[in-house]
Parts: structure tokens; C-alpha cells; sequence
């Protein structure tokens, strides 16, 4: 059973509820939770706005526990009025993973009064959107990190490390963002410093978890934005002035 409950912070959400055995009681939810669900990784415990029921966050994803029963329950919280709580909550806990990003490991484009935190794939049709759509704010300061999905996008990553040999990276990544390296008659850079930045780079899209989320993403204005959402993008920015 563990195996399977487990499996649940890997893949997409499915609504169940799992009885756990109601002998293993302790002084704290978490507690409780952490005796009856050991093979479960725990980053947090938090109440709901329901009595009873705890918010549970493992690998970035939410689930929530009823202390009482021991019941582990796997869904989604929609209020009568048709918010769900649990998709507002997700889109929280991303946004919290940006907040102590290195941007001076990023790069830079524009000086706007708006402020835009992206990861990107430069072979990602989504984030080639994405990407020509800023271009076309002139009040946005971007932070650009790269990562490189490199089963879907294997030239991708030479592309990054273009970008960071260029002397210009702003001109180059418009370049890689374009489509104008994509018939790859460019030498692929070997600078270690380069190399070095691109790693970072891919680390840092590491520990945030793109891997299971998908490029592009955001932080704009320090909104969460997940996908080339633009009408999202275009509703937190505001009209261009």
C-alpha cells in the first residue's frame, strides 16, 4: 500500500482516500503521520480551513490527513463558490521556490519596473512563446535561467552554451529564442566558465523541480506562472504604458 500511496508524489493528482491502521495515534498530526505514513517523505504540516484535516506537502506536491481516522486523502479542496483552494495553494508553494533564486547567476534583459523570473528551454516552442512575447515589453527587467530538457530537446544545450561564450548573451539567446541556431552551423562552445554557468544553471532548475513541471516558467511581479500563459502574464503586468 505504501508503495502505491508513495508513487502519488510522482505523478498527477487522483482523488482516493486511504485508511490508515487507527491504533497509531500521536501528539501532533505530523507525528501521527509520520507512524502511519513512514515510507512518505514529509515537508510540511499545516490545518485547512476544514477541522480535522491537514495539508501535507511531499515533493512538492499536496495531499492532505485526518488525523482522527488516520485517513490519507488525495484531491483537490473546490469551495461552493468554485475556488480550488488546492491549485491556489500548489501555485504558492511554486512561487516560494523562486524567492531566493541567485539572479546574479542569471541573465539579464531589459531594465523595466516590472520584474520576470523565467526558466526556459531554448528548443521549447512554449518558451520560444513566451520569449517573443517579453520582446515585445519594454517595462519588464527579465532573470533568465536556462534548463535543457535534453530527452526532448537534445541540441538545446549547446545552444545554452552559445549564449554564455557569446559577448553579447542577450543578442545570442534572441538568437537561440528565434530559431536562428537551429540548423546548429555554429562551433559548440568548450569555455569552462561558460560550462560552468550552464551547470548552475541546470542545478538550480534542479532543486526548484522543473523536471516534473515542464518549461517555460515564472515569477512575474512575484506571481507564480506556470506555462506561456500570456493572457495570466498580460492580466499581472497590466497595460504596457
Amino acid at each position: 500500500m505504501h508503495i502505491k500511496i508513495k508513487a502519488f508524489f510522482a505523478v498527477s493528482l487522483f482523488t482516493c482516500v486511504v485508511a490508515a491502521s487507527p491504533s497509531l495515534q500521536a501528539a501532533t498530526p505530523e507525528e501521527s503521520f509520520r507512524k502511519n505514513f513512514p515510507d512518505i517523505s514529509v515537508e510540511s504540516v499545516a490545518p485547512t480551513a476544514i477541522t480535522g484535516v491537514f495539508e501535507i506537502v511531499s515533493g512538492g506536491k499536496i495531499a492532505y490527513y485526518a488525523p482522527g481516522p488516520g485517513y490519507l486523502i488525495i484531491g483537490q479542496l473546490i469551495t461552493p463558490q468554485g475556488t480550488n483552494l488546492t491549485q491556489a495553494r500548489n501555485t504558492e508553494l511554486q512561487g516560494q521556490k523562486f524567492k531566493d533564486l541567485p539572479l546574479d547567476k542569471a541573465l539579464k534583459i531589459g531594465s523595466g519596473s516590472h520584474t520576470v523570473i523565467e526558466i526556459t528551454d531554448p528548443d521549447c516552442p512554449f518558451c520560444r512563446k513566451a520569449s517573443e512575447y517579453f520582446a515585445t515589453r519594454g517595462d519588464v527587467t527579465r532573470y533568465v535561467f536556462f534548463y535543457p530538457i535534453a530527452d526532448l530537446h537534445p541540441q538545446a544545450e549547446a545552444k545554452v552554451r552559445y549564449v554564455f561564450c557569446a559577448k553579447d548573451r542577450v543578442k545570442a539567446y534572441e538568437e537561440a529564442m528565434s530559431g536562428k541556431l537551429d540548423d546548429m552551423k555554429f562551433t559548440v562552445c568548450d569555455d569552462a566558465a561558460a560550462l560552468a554557468l550552464a551547470n548552475a544553471h541546470q542545478q538550480i532548475g534542479d532543486k526548484i523541480g522543473i523536471a516534473g513541471l515542464g518549461t517555460p516558467m515564472f515569477v512575474v511581479d512575484g506571481q507564480f506562472v506556470r506555462g506561456a500563459d500570456i493572457p495570466q502574464i498580460e492580466k499581472i503586468l497590466g497595460a504596457q504604458k
